[in-house]
């Protein structure tokens, strides 16, 4: 089993793979190139966006460690982290260790959103399935065992980890979804602007490697140019592909703004 978490400006996946401390010496020059182009294309100016926001500090802690530490928990083997925008601040700071598990990075050269992140890591998954988080994603008492273990017994193509939103506004920035008395999903929805529900779907999902291959099927979103995550796994879903959803935690807060890091902290009080 691999695990793959992916921020805005960074991404990590854990699975089958070895550190080659080697590569990230090399990786240094590269990823200076790259920094500048995406700061060149993405005109980023605002606190956030200026500094590498998995680093930003949750009570005391770089919000990227969160989930570093939800997966070291898990029964994965290893750790791969998909950098690219300020990439060497991560580098620099976990190396090639977490704790008992390896780490190994790839590269985003380019920053086209989440799922091109995913198929930037397709090599290095090496046909493992994977379980996807995000570096800026803190989760309340997260159940990722418990859904990795859900996953295997139901053999399902897929599980979405979700949770039921206490302020249906935030799942405005998220996903929603419509599904049976089962968890069977049957549709989702990129950040609705009228929620139909509470369930609010989160960036902790499984997925059976063979989801990659959906990638080259997965439409363009017509405003922000690049392909969701929820519409790869609708594609999945519309080719009768079993995917489920899992309540992955209590309490759930996505990093972009300062109110978002305060409420994130308030998990801790």
């Amino acid at each position: 089993m691999t695990v793959f978490v992916v921020a805005l400006l960074s991404a990590m996946v854990m699975g089958m793979l070895q550190i080659n401390v080697e590569e990230i010496r090399i990786m240094h020059n590269q990823i200076r190139a790259a920094e500048a182009l995406a700061v060149a294309e993405a005109g980023l100016n605002d606190a956030l966006a200026e500094s590498n926001k998995c680093l930003l500090k949750i009570n005391g802690k770089p919000a990227i460690e969160y989930s570093l530490e939800y997966a070291e928990k898990t029964d994965v083997d290893e750790i791969i982290i998909v950098v690219g925008y300020l990439a060497e601040d991560i580098i620099n700071e976990y190396g090639h260790q977490f704790k008992t598990k390896p780490v190994k990075y790839v590269l985003q050269w380019e920053q086209k959103g989440l799922v091109h992140a995913i198929e930037s890591a397709k090599t290095a998954l090496a046909g493992d399935d994977f379980l996807l988080m995000l570096g800026d994603e803190i989760l309340l008492k997260p159940r990722h065992q418990e859904m990795i273990d859900s996953f295997k017994k139901q053999k399902a193509f897929a599980l979405c980890g979700i949770l039921y939103a206490q302020d249906t506004r935030y799942i405005q920035r998220n996903y929603t979804m419509i599904q049976n008395h089962d968890n069977k999903i049957s549709r989702l929805i990129e950040k609705p602007r009228k929620p139909l529900n509470a369930l609010m779907g989160t960036g902790n999902c499984i997925f059976k490697n063979e989801i990659l291959n959906y990638i080259q099927f997965t439409p363009v979103h017509y405003e922000r140019n690049e392909k969701e995550l929820p519409d790869l796994i609708q594609c999945a879903i519309d080719d009768g592909m079993m995917i489920k959803s899992f309540e992955i935690c209590e309490r759930y807060m996505n990093i972009n703004t300062k109110e978002d890091i305060a409420i994130a902290e308030s998990f801790f009080q």
